[in-house]
């Protein structure tokens, strides 16, 4: 080898050296000055964490040590009871505003409006950003017309401008947007300056219910999800306990439903068990079908759905129990199917695919079913220097936790369901003391 090249090599290890060195050096630096950073201190937070479809008894079948370690430090619900129906639209409203689905509106995921004669569907986003379809106060709206920021990372309603107002932070919905992007920009909102802070926070993750459906409760798929959204949990701690935040913020993680086991072949063809002709409009779901009779025709819808599934209850507005609080309300249907826990609806053009598929006999997951079945319960989590530490409660239901949020953040509550005696079990006595 020639000396030119020798001496170009050997500068050029050299080079390569001092960039590492400088790298590693900017690294450290930088590491060390967010240790050191004198972080402002934060007003009343809370953040309010949705695991979508997280059964109250997965934190003991899988591991999930962050959020375990959250439950023992804070506090446990037994269990987080959903209103019916135990779907993911009806339940995250109620959660944030204290009210059942006949007082809100949001009756399904799926929803006709006979005034309107329209329909709403989560994929229908003309109709999500539509605030003719949502009633009540979400607990963002509470904070901003009380003069305090709000930030919503994903959750229904959020897209909407409720009562002309929406919160300060919201992106439309984009399953495509990772679960740590989500985290990070919660993180980024906290790190503002204290007028542009949100002291409100929701944020929102799919993935348990996604495999909890195409695989079922038990599976090693929702074992793996709850893993990977524990992992996400884990990071926001580490941002937070950085920060000095960790026991500064209130942290609210909820679940809007549990998930039930469903084999296949336990199939009713729900648009076969009625004469449809005696029907306006139907709209169905795995679980439900809400049918809109024709003048006079209640009775024969009815008559003939009873006879024809002995999975499923029937039930008009007249023989509703009254727990759902599921009645008044236009847009709930005339006659209302409710099947069986593992029990489904399918559609007679769809069921030929349904049975074709080579998956046809693998175990799945529903939820929509009777809000008061255990599978159906959903987890809830609380920490913080609010809430009780080192605690077990009983069950709490959904419409409970607005009262509690707004206690929290000194906000006066809209018009609610939610019962007054969840907040001294839930909340420490210098917050009840307020």
């Amino acid at each position: 080898m020639k000396k030119a090249q020798i001496k170009t090599g050997f500068i050029a290890v050299v080079s390569a050296l001092w960039v590492s060195v400088a790298l590693f050096s900017q690294t450290a630096t930088a590491q060390e000055n967010a240790e050191n950073q004198p972080w402002h201190e934060l007003e009343p937070t809370v953040i309010l964490i949705s695991i979508d479809g997280a059964r109250h008894d997965y934190l003991d079948r899988y591991y999930a040590p962050n959020l375990n370690r959250l439950a023992n430090d804070g506090l446990r619900a037994e269990h987080l009871q959903p209103v019916f129906p135990s779907k993911t639209f009806p339940n995250h409203y109620s959660l944030v505003t204290g009210l059942h689905p006949e007082k809100h509106g949001i009756v399904e995921n799926s929803i006709y409006d006979p005034e309107f004669d329209a329909v709403f569907r989560m994929s229908l986003k003309h109709e999500v950003s539509n605030p003719r379809w949502w009633g009540g106060e979400p607990i963002w709206v509470t904070a901003e017309q009380q003069g305090m920021v709000a930030g919503t990372f994903f959750f229904p309603g959020s897209e909407a401008p409720i009562n002309d107002t929406q919160a300060t932070y919201w992106f439309p919905y984009d399953g495509e947007v990772s679960n740590r992007k989500r985290v990070d920009t919660v993180i980024e909102w906290l790190e503002k300056p204290q007028a542009e802070r949100p002291q409100m926070i929701t944020l929102y993750f799919s993935d348990v219910d996604s495999a909890g459906h195409g695989y079922g409760p038990g599976s090693r798929q929702v074992g793996e999800a709850l893993r990977s959204i524990d992992n996400e949990i884990g990071h926001l701690m580490a941002q937070l306990e950085q920060r000095g935040w960790l026991n500064s913020v209130d942290i609210m993680i909820t679940a809007d439903h549990g998930m039930a086991r469903v084999d296949q072949t336990k199939h009713m063809i729900i648009d076969q068990a009625y004469s449809s002709e005696r029907a306006e409009r139907a709209l169905y779901s795995r679980e439900l079908a809400h049918i809109f009779a024709k003048e006079g025709e209640i009775e024969n819808i009815v008559a003939e759905l009873e006879a024809n599934l002995p999975h499923a209850q029937v039930f008009t507005k007249e023989t509703m129990p009254a727990r759902f609080h599921f009645t008044n309300n236009k847009r709930i249907a005339d006659v209302l199917v409710l099947a069986d826990p593992g029990w489904i609806f399918a559609r007679e053009f769809a069921l030929e695919n349904m049975q074709s598929d080579a998956d046809f006999y693998r175990p799945r997951g529903s939820h929509g079913y009777d809000n008061e079945h255990p599978d159906m319960q959903g987890i809830f989590i609380a920490h913080g220097p609010s809430f009780k530490q080192k605690s077990e409660v009983g069950p709490v239901k959904m419409v409970d936790l607005y009262n509690v949020v707004a206690r929290i953040l000194d906000l006066e509550p809209a018009e609610n369901d939610g019962n007054p005696a969840v907040v001294p079990m839930l909340l420490r006595e210098q917050n009840n003391e307020q």
